[in-house]
C-alpha cells in the first residue's frame, strides 16, 4: 500500500481577515505548505468577548472544523484569542497549536528612543498576558497603548464591503498624538492580525515609524514544527493550496470574493 504522503496542512484560524496577514508570512517562507484560512465571521470581533465565553466558543468551533478539514498544525491567528484560549485548546487537540502574541520583545529591541506604541484591540490591551510581556521585555520602555474598538471592524468592512477607512486611521493617529511622549515614539506594535493589512496607509499617516507584527515569527515557528515533526515538504516549485472557509451564516461578498480570486485563494464550503 502506498503511504499517505501529503504536504503539511496548516489551519490558520481567526475571527476574520486577520488570518490573511499571518498566512502571507507563512506562505512566503513555506510556499509548499497547504494553508486553510478559517474566518469565523460569525464570532467577530473576538476582542469584545468575555474570556470564558471566547474560550468555549473557539474550542468548540476549532474541534468541529477539524472533524471535517484535517490539519497538521493549527495557528490561532488572533492576539485576543491567543492570550486566552491556548491552554484549553492544547488540552483537547493532539496536533501542534501556535498562538500569536503581541510582538513586544522585538519592538523593544528595535526602538532607539525607548518609546513604543501598542496598537491593539481593547481585549488585548487589557489582558494580563500583555502586561506580563511588557514587564518581561519592555520594562525599560515607555509603552503607549491604544486599544481601538473600531479599527479591526473597519479593516473587516474594508475587505468585505470596500468601506472607507481614512477617518478611522485619523482617529488612531490623533489618539497616539495625545500622549505626552508621542513625538519620541519610533516603533509601533501591530498587536492585531488585522492591522498589518493596512500598514501602508498607517505608515503614510504616521511616517518614520517602524511597524512590528508577529507574522514572520509565526512563520518561522511553523517551519520549525514542520521540521521537528518530519512533515513532508515538496522540494520542487509546486506551491501549496490556499483555501478559505467563511464560518457563520453570512456568505462572502462579491468584493471579498474578487480579492480572494485575484490573490490566488480558493473559497471552499464548510
Amino acid at each position: 500500500m502506498i503511504p499517505d504522503v501529503h504536504a503539511p496542512r496548516v489551519l490558520i484560524f481567526d475571527s476574520g481577515v486577520g488570518s490573511l496577514s499571518i498566512g502571507a508570512a507563512i506562505h512566503q517562507l513555506i510556499p509548499q505548505a497547504n494553508l486553510l484560512y478559517a474566518m469565523d465571521h460569525g464570532g467577530f470581533p473576538y476582542g469584545e468577548w468575555q474570556e470564558d465565553a471566547l474560550v468555549a466558543h473557539i474550542c468548540q468551533t476549532v474541534s468541529a472544523l477539524l472533524q471535517q478539514h484535517k490539519a497538521d498544525i493549527v495557528v490561532m491567528a488572533c492576539n485576543s484569542a491567543s492570550t486566552a484560549v491556548l491552554p484549553a485548546l492544547r488540552g483537547i487537540l493532539k496536533i501542534p497549536i501556535i498562538g500569536v502574541v503581541p510582538a513586544i520583545k522585538p519592538a523593544a529591541q528595535h526602538s532607539r528612543s525607548g518609546v513604543i506604541g501598542l496598537l491593539a484591540t481593547p481585549g488585548t490591551v487589557a489582558r494580563a498576558y500583555t502586561a506580563q510581556l511588557i514587564s518581561d521585555f519592555a520594562a525599560h520602555c515607555c509603552v503607549i497603548p491604544v486599544g481601538s474598538r473600531i479599527l479591526a471592524p473597519a479593516v473587516e468592512s474594508l475587505f468585505w464591503h470596500n468601506s472607507p477607512i481614512d477617518d478611522v486611521l485619523q482617529q488612531i493617529q490623533t489618539t497616539f498624538s495625545e500622549h505626552p511622549r508621542s513625538a519620541e515614539m519610533d516603533t509601533v506594535v501591530l498587536a492585531c492580525t488585522h492591522f498589518p493589512l493596512i500598514q501602508k496607509p498607517l505608515a503614510e499617516l504616521m511616517p518614520n515609524i517602524a511597524w512590528i507584527d508577529s507574522g514572520d515569527a509565526i512563520a518561522r515557528r511553523v517551519a520549525h514544527i514542520i521540521q521537528e515533526c518530519n512533515l513532508p515538504l515538496n522540494s520542487g516549485d509546486k506551491e501549496g493550496k490556499q483555501e478559505v472557509l467563511i464560518l457563520g451564516e453570512e456568505q462572502a461578498t462579491s468584493i471579498l470574493k474578487q480579492y480572494l480570486d485575484t490573490s490566488g485563494f480558493c473559497l471552499i464550503d464548510y
